[in-house]
């Protein structure tokens, strides 16, 4: 035959046969085969059998989230956790290779400040007939996106065109090979306090509002009327093979690489975008190994009995095992601290690193010391007070006069002897020494006008 290469579709199985090369891949339920082998040459291949997580290496647009890594000694599961500086959000992974016989979901989580701007980035990419394209998502397409010239003034514009052009230098990379991986990616990039969420394949991203399970992305199948009818008018076809898949072959309709479908089954993300408000709780973000077998509302209701995100995580993880799941099972959950973190940034910073970035409350505490101690000094500040006081009873004075014009000499000297009473206690009006200490001047004025009357 004078082909360079041809495939044939039996049983679940497809061969291909390329100038002696024989690959078998046993399909299963899908495209992602629980065991593959490799023949090139009378010589056999096996696949890796491992995890790669964040590296932590330093991103050119900013410093990368170091995550502290936990994997078992077959590298087959990885967990950790981070935390902002003002505790407003916190994030947690899992992944588990599961029944797979190789590992082929990878994630990415990044923080970065960009012109003074606070970005994180949390991503999941599922591979599927090799680990290359998910790897490949993994190094590269966050960085991509935050050397992108309108990454914050026009961010849905920035997404889709990076998630296009990776998934060009990944086919680019890939030209000399031959290998036709493929994979999904589901990202929620957070800028300052708005959301968006892009996604490519059947990975998911669910958020929890008040209590409220709320998917923010739709997985792509071929059997979505609207994917169907783009596939169709492409000059592709959608066939039942175990599922609805594009060719026969593959069970999604939008991925990252698969050059030979690449007319049919594009890069380019669905993206939703939302503000962040204090009805946000949590974020869910999957590979289908969880999302296959975990509803959405059990996904959240599972997350929100957890404090700690990575405990939420691992505890997603094996809620999809125990169901069942027969794939890779990897998530990320972050979670929203509102009524945290006014208080949180405040007590901790104050007594740890930076106090002098809230100058606000270090016056006001000093201040109301002070004015505890202020009681203290007005104390001996009532005496005097009464002093000012006889300026004002002369006010009373010009009554007398007008009125007991034959007697004016002895209303002064009445007057002269309350004045003297309170400074000599020896003095006849005993009776108006008790009645004048306890209370204000006023009333013994009050008692010589019946007097004059």
């Amino acid at each position: 035959m004078d082909l360079s290469s041809f495939v044939i579709l039996q049983a679940g199985h497809i061969e291909r046969f390329t100038w002696g090369r024989v690959q078998l891949s046993n399909l299963g339920r899908s495209l992602n085969a629980t065991w593959a082998q490799t023949y090139s040459k009378g010589h056999k291949f096996t696949k890796r059998g491992e995890m790669m997580v964040d590296s932590g290496a330093t991103a050119k647009g900013g410093p990368t989230v170091d995550i502290l890594r936990e994997k078992d000694d077959d590298r087959s599961y990885a967990s950790g956790g981070w935390k902002s500086e003002d505790r407003r959000l916190s994030c947690g992974y899992s992944s588990f290779r599961g029944k797979r016989a190789s590992m082929e979901d990878f994630f990415d989580v990044k923080t970065s400040k960009i012109n003074g701007q606070t970005v994180c980035m949390f991503g999941i990419f599922d591979g599927h007939g090799g680990s290359r394209a998910a790897e490949f998502l993994k190094e590269h397409l966050f960085e991509n996106l935050m050397k992108h010239p309108q990454f914050l003034t026009n961010t849905k514009l920035a997404i889709s065109e990076t998630y296009q052009q990776t998934d060009m230098d990944f086919l680019e990379s890939e030209k000399d090979t031959f290998r036709d991986d493929g994979s999904t990616a589901s990202a929620a990039v957070l800028v300052g306090n708005h959301l968006y969420v892009a996604n490519v394949g059947d990975s998911r991203t669910v958020i929890s509002k008040a209590g409220k399970a709320i998917p923010l992305s739709e997985d792509h199948k071929p059997n979505r009327s609207d994917e169907r009818k783009r596939i169709e008018s492409a000059g592709g076809v959608i066939m039942w093979a175990g599922t609805w898949r594009v060719g026969g072959v593959l069970a999604m309709s939008r991925a990252f690489g698969n050059r030979m479908l690449k007319q049919f089954v594009v890069a380019e993300p669905e993206i939703q975008d939302q503000e962040i408000d204090a009805e946000f709780e949590l974020l869910v973000l999957a590979s289908d190994g969880l999302w296959d077998v975990v509803p959405n509302e059990d996904a959240v209701s599972i997350a929100r009995t957890e404090e700690e995100p990575e405990a939420a995580a691992q505890k997603l993880t094996e809620a999809a095992f125990s169901r069942g799941s027969a794939d890779n099972i990897t998530c990320i959950v972050v979670k929203f601290h509102h009524e945290k973190a006014d208080p949180t940034p405040f007590q901790p910073s104050q007594s740890r690193s930076q106090p002098s970035q809230f100058p606000s409350p270090t016056p006001s505490q000093p201040q109301t010391s002070t004015s505890q101690s202020q009681p203290h000094q007005p104390q001996p500040q009532p005496e005097p007070e009464p002093e000012p006081e006889p300026e004002p009873e002369p006010e009373p004075e010009p009554e007398p006069e007008p009125e007991p014009e034959p007697e004016p000499e002895p209303q002064p000297q009445h007057q002269h002897q309350t004045l003297t009473s309170q400074s000599q206690p020896e003095t006849e009006t005993s009776q108006s020494q008790s009645q004048s200490q306890p209370q204000p001047r006023p009333q013994p004025q009050k008692q010589n006008q019946p007097h004059h009357d």
